[in-house]
């Protein structure tokens, strides 16, 4: 299983981008886990946590898309490392507002938000500049998903560990600050500072004018609604069962599930449609979000988040290869930003809707959001399938880089971007 993703790190530069990456995506992934905790911290509600939440949300699937755009026009360094500290700031000015004034605490959470790097979709276009055939950036994708997920096992730790020794105020603090080394670690590499976007056809739409990209970004609309719901019931099961090391480990579980997963996906090659493969993936994760509604003991409980984890990084790896696989010429970053914004968003809505649900009727009728979630995913998945089902792009001699002195022309797959 390991062999391909050595593979993988043995090429130049691939370990320190993705671990650069990761570090740098690490404020983001914990900001709804961090948000809720800081707000309980001073005394507000679930709601008023929700909401907080599903602003950054919303003002990061905002930032997302057009920040991409800026990246694919004018390279990663000039816009990801001024996004990053930016939203350290707005971050820390939240931190030390708190809830005293709550306008401030909204314009703070939605500048963070509204800056975050859009390194994820940055990674996903230098992967074909550092690995050399098409194979290999598929690994790639699955194990960009499964260091994603090792992310979101680690983060929910940090932020409890963060919160249980200092505060979680601290922990926002912290989070950042790592946040921004990672993204300074990521845009002073080689291949990042040559990275040069592909040609692009003038549109106002740029990536959203692609029709199995609208219809990808829909169903991971409904994906994003689940997770993030789980955040929220999470947080109200565990007060009942322990407390904050209760939702530690829930969230960890979920995280490592996925990244169990993720590791089993990626370590083999797939033959077929990745979109037919995509319905079945998304099937299977809404059948395991299903469980939670039993609500066990912690020990149970934790088992059963990790099981509802386990589809969802091999669903996201299987989506990478699509937006691949749609995304017009000169728009790879941005179209990997708008499924970065399109989950952020359904995990916003979930975490918002999710609070008033838990308030209402309990963390029972909290963990049935994600399982009526799931299903709808899939529905659109099944409803769209002749929309989503285009041709893979064929292989193409890629035009001669503008960083070869040469300019000679390579044989490449189509990827959507060049270095």
């Amino acid at each position: 299983m390991a062999t391909g993703y050595l593979e993988i790190l043995r090429a130049r530069h691939a370990a320190r981008l993705l671990v650069g990456t990761l570090v740098g995506r690490l404020p983001n992934a914990t900001a709804a886990i961090a948000i809720v905790l800081f707000i309980r911290a001073e005394g507000g509600s679930y709601s008023l946590a929700g909401a907080l939440a599903a602003v950054y949300g919303v003002a990061n699937a905002v930032g997302q898309p057009l920040l991409g755009r800026l990246v694919d026009l004018h390279g990663q360094p000039r816009v990801q490392l001024p996004a990053a500290l930016a939203s350290a700031l707005a971050m820390a000015v939240f931190a030390f507002s708190g809830t005293e004034a709550l306008p401030l605490s909204y314009v703070a959470v939605a500048g963070a938000g509204l800056f975050t790097p859009p390194l994820e979709g940055g990674l996903r276009a230098l992967w074909s500049s550092v690995l050399r055939r098409e194979d290999q950036v598929h690994t790639a994708y699955a194990m960009d998903a499964v260091a994603q997920e090792v992310m979101f096992t680690i983060g929910p730790l940090l932020v409890t560990l963060c919160t249980a020794l200092w505060s979680a105020q601290a922990a926002l603090l912290v989070l950042n600050v790592v946040g921004v080394l990672g993204a300074l670690s990521v845009v002073v590499s080689p291949p990042s500072r040559a990275w040069r976007s592909a040609p692009r056809e003038a549109h106002w739409l740029g990536a959203l004018r692609s029709p199995g990209l609208l219809v990808l970004l829909a169903a991971f609309l409904f994906v994003g609604v689940a997770l993030g719901s789980i955040t929220v019931a999470a947080v109200s099961y565990a007060d009942d069962h322990g407390g904050d090391a209760v939702y530690g480990w829930l969230m960890a579980a979920l995280g490592l599930g996925a990244l169990v997963g993720g590791a089993v996906y990626g370590a083999r090659g797939w033959a077929g449609a990745p979109e037919r493969r995509l319905r079945l993936l998304v099937g299977l994760l809404a059948v395991c979000y299903l469980p939670l509604m039993l609500m066990p003991g912690p020990v149970a409980m934790t088992a059963l988040t990790a099981l509802a984890g386990v589809f969802l990084a091999p669903a996201i790896a299987c989506a990478f290869v699509i937006v691949d696989r749609h995304a017009p010429s000169g728009t790879v970053t941005e179209a990997f930003s708008w499924l970065v914004t399109t989950f952020t968003v359904g995990a916003s809505v979930g975490t918002g809707l999710a609070g008033p649900v838990v308030e209402w009727g309990g963390a029972l009728w909290g963990f049935a959001v994600p399982g009526a979630a799931g299903a709808v995913s899939l529905l659109v998945l099944l409803a769209t399938g002749r929309v989503l089902a285009a041709p893979a792009r064929a292989a193409v001699v890629a035009a001669a880089s503008e960083n070869d002195p040469n300019r000679a022309a390579e044989p490449r797959f189509s990827s959507g971007d060049r270095a």
